[in-house]
């Protein structure tokens, strides 16, 4: 039943509420569509997670009042709208995950309005960055109207606000919502202004600290990568079982480094990844000097690095001779035995390979690498069956069929079946 209205211009709060509030529903399937859309279409190394709300009738109804009077006086029976009646919040782990997110979102919908909130404040006034995006709603997000009774088509320029924010600027968001915008909160009490000030300014360097961590990780971690993958392109070459490829002229940036052990690490994996043997050899052994030798771990881990080092300078005992230390300090490092299998196979050393990679299969098995490595020092004592079963290991653990190509048409000789 519709209210009736006074003779007054003032409108009828009641009635805008009923009509609001009749939309609810509407509103919170479109958020629904637009978060399936988000999960499916938005990949970051960290998944991010999403929030979403209808806006209270209160904070709506204050707002039309406040930006949109003329329409809301000439109220009959549509509703005024504006841009954030439906609010999806995009929960991101690290600071570049916001910016990433946001360049996936431009690809997905229609953007109107991009705006980062809190960018122009200092930290002595409230308020924490985060990113708001305006997108239309597509078509395929909207229920049918015709499913919800009484209610009327709305404009075609309706929209979603999306903010991306890191988890502790929601954090911030939430908590400051509570204490400012839902209580009196005094302008001129100082003490808080600064404690609200000060623990904003925390959080904001929080953010930038697990953002240079991940950082750190990631460079640490491509330089790892590319020192495992030269070292096995090193083997491959000598054993010649795979084809050779160009080998890419990589330009490399070197890292920062103020002297902490982790830094020295990366700068000597740095070193190692540009063919810097004799530098990185020289670092790994300053770490080794300086660590704990109660710090085990740590100890494992330079030894097997500065053994994949002497690998790489042809020093196969030296190399031997780190492997087997790092193994005395880390008896479960199954890398650290394939590394070593790998060496006694260059040195033509098979029965020794061959219990390396044991080894390091016994301790994990899914490992299709170690299989193939097998199979080749198998198949050069003339153990073919073993070899082949070996082979079909690695071929079922995901191992290119390219590069068994070769250790298998061998096999295939040398049991007179054909191809």
């Amino acid at each position: 039943m519709k209210l009736m209205k006074n003779n007054s211009n003032i409108p009828s709060k009641a009635e805008i509420k009923k009509l609001y509030e009749s939309y609810t529903e509407y509103f919170t399937i479109v958020m629904e569509n637009i978060i399936d859309i988000l999960h499916a279409e938005v990949h970051l190394n960290a998944q991010p997670t999403y929030k979403s709300r209808v806006k209270s009738f209160n904070s709506y109804y204050k707002k039309i009042l406040r930006l949109k009077p003329e329409e809301t006086k000439d109220y009959s029976d549509s509703l005024v709208l504006l841009t954030d009646m439906m609010g999806i919040r995009m929960i991101c782990a690290f600071l570049e995950d916001m910016q990433l997110g946001l360049e996936q979102i431009k690809k997905i919908f229609e953007i109107k309005e991009i705006e980062v909130k809190g960018a122009e404040k200092k930290f002595s006034e409230f308020g924490y960055e985060s990113i708001h995006v305006l997108i239309k709603i597509p078509d395929t997000c909207k229920p049918p109207i015709e499913l919800f009774e009484g209610l009327k088509p709305l404009d075609d320029n309706l929209v979603c606000e999306i903010q991306i924010r890191t988890i502790l600027q929601d954090a911030w968001a939430e908590v400051e919502h509570e204490l400012i915008y839902k209580t009196e909160f005094n302008p001129f009490d100082i003490p808080l202004r600064r404690k609200l000030a000060s623990l904003n300014a925390m959080l904001s360097l929080a953010d930038i600290t697990f953002q240079e961590i991940r950082d750190y990780q990631n460079k640490l971690q491509k330089e790892l990568e590319d020192r495992r993958h030269s070292f096995y392109d090193m083997a491959d070459s000598i054993l010649d079982e795979k084809p050779k490829e160009k080998e890419e002229n990589i330009s490399r940036i070197t890292p920062f480094v103020s002297g902490t052990i982790d830094e020295m690490l990366l700068r000597a994996i740095h070193a190692h990844n540009a063919g810097n043997l004799e530098e990185a050899v020289a670092i790994y052994s300053k770490i080794l000097e300086a660590v704990n030798p109660s710090d085990k771990n740590v100890i494992a881990v330079i030894r097997k690095h500065r053994g994949m080092a002497y690998f790489s300078m042809n020093n196969f005992d030296a190399a031997l001779q780190d492997f087997d230390i790092s193994l005395q300090y880390d008896p479960k490092a199954f890398r650290t035995y394939y590394y070593k299998g790998i060496v006694c196979a260059i040195q033509k050393n098979y029965e020794w390979a061959i219990q390396n990679y044991t080894k390091s299969l016994e301790i994990n098995e899914f490992q299709a690498h170690t299989y193939f490595r097998r199979a080749m020092a198998y198949f050069e004592i003339q153990e073919y069956e073993k070899s082949m079963n070996d082979l079909n290991n690695a071929l079922n653990l995901g191992m290119p069929a390219e590069d068994c190509k070769v250790l298998q048409e061998k096999l295939t000789k040398k049991f007179g079946l054909s191809m």
